[in-house]
């Protein structure tokens, strides 16, 4: 297969669950903020969304303030933010259509029809429409393009490349949406081992439409331990951190048997499988969260050097800095996160 169809479908993939992903970040932080504040800065739901996706700093230079409406404009329907629901689903499908000629019918025209439907919102039609109801219909669309790449396209390495793409994204995003959670409520850790906070969890579980799936394997009220559980741990969840590895690792073992993308899959996805929730929250949930995210870019690096694929320079990635993880690990304090550039690999 050349590099170039490769790459188109590796990203389309990727760009089609990003915009799904920035749907389900921007879900949960508007469920927290339907939730009593106590008097809190409406600001406290909203930033962490421009936090985790990396954005806030050029959402700084753009806005004056942190209103729902701003960041929801932004991260859902601004053209000049790449990273935005708008964007991505644009670049989905302007890489569906260089392969429109390789991919079934079904899959370009799904894509096409969604990216035109998407071109005609204004932010006074989604503010009629209904928020929530927009990120569902995002939600919604992804799905169907989901469905219709696994129920119509051949089995061949074009299709690995697809699945690639989404387990890569979607594995991102499960830690970015309960770094969120951190951000919102637990700026210290030892908080997890408190009273639990039902709505909270609740939204993110709701926000990963993950609660129905939480009830049956617990059969128990909300708990931080148990959602944490189900979304690192849980390979029977579809957006787990487990599955995603466990499937992104048989993948590159078909594609590219002792690449180093390879190596490092397997390596997390050893630590996923035989990890346990105590290890997690004994060396702290944040801390956990952004260096998984980190070794996430890591493997979406190696991807595109084993592969020769395009970089990404859209979506920045909070990260510890090299220092402080370091220190982290020798037992020390974690300190605030840095940021760095997930590159589109």
């Amino acid at each position: 297969m050349l590099s170039r169809t490769a790459d188109n479908l590796y990203w389309m993939t990727r760009y089609v669950e990003r915009a799904e992903n920035m749907a389900r970040i921007l879900d949960v932080s508007y469920r927290m903020s339907q939730l009593p504040r106590n008097g809190t800065d409406a600001a406290v739901e909203w930033e962490p969304a421009l936090i985790i996706s990396g954005q806030k700093p050029d959402f700084e230079t753009r806005f004056e303030e942190i209103t729902a409406g701003n960041v929801i404009a932004y991260m859902a329907l601004d053209p000049e933010n790449p990273s935005s629901i708008v964007s991505t689903l644009h670049a989905a499908r302007e890489n569906a259509r260089a392969e429109r000629f390789v991919l079934p019918q079904e899959m370009f025209e799904g894509l096409n029809a969604t990216w035109l439907e998407l071109q005609s919102l204004s932010y006074a039609r989604l503010v009629d429409w209904g928020f929530r109801e927009f990120f569902e219909w995002v939600k919604e669309r992804s799905h169907q393009f989901l469905g219709t790449t696994i129920g119509t396209m051949l089995q061949t390495d074009g299709f690995h490349f697809t699945r690639l793409g989404t387990f890569i994204e979607r594995a991102d995003n499960t830690a970015r949406l309960l770094d969120v959670k951190y951000h919102v409520l637990m700026p210290d850790e030892n908080r997890l081992d408190e009273a639990v906070d039902y709505y909270q969890w609740g939204a993110v579980l709701r926000a990963m439409s993950a609660l129905k799936a939480y009830r049956m394997v617990y059969r128990d009220t909300i708990k931080p331990r148990q959602v944490i559980d189900l979304l690192t741990l849980k390979r029977e969840f579809p957006r787990s951190l487990h599955l995603c590895y466990e499937n992104l690792h048989d993948l590159l073992e078909h594609l590219a048997p002792g690449a180093e993308c390879t190596r490092l899959t397997g390596e997390m996805h050893a630590k996923l499988r035989y990890g346990r929730i105590q290890d997690i929250t004994r060396r702290g949930l944040h801390r956990f969260l952004t260096d998984f995210i980190t070794h996430n870019a890591a493997v979406s690096a190696e991807i595109g050097r084993t592969f020769h694929l395009v970089a990404d320079i859209g979506v920045q990635t909070p990260v510890k800095e090299a220092k402080e993880a370091k220190r982290a690990d020798d037992g020390g304090e974690a300190e605030e996160a840095g940021s760095v550039q997930q590159q589109r690999q």
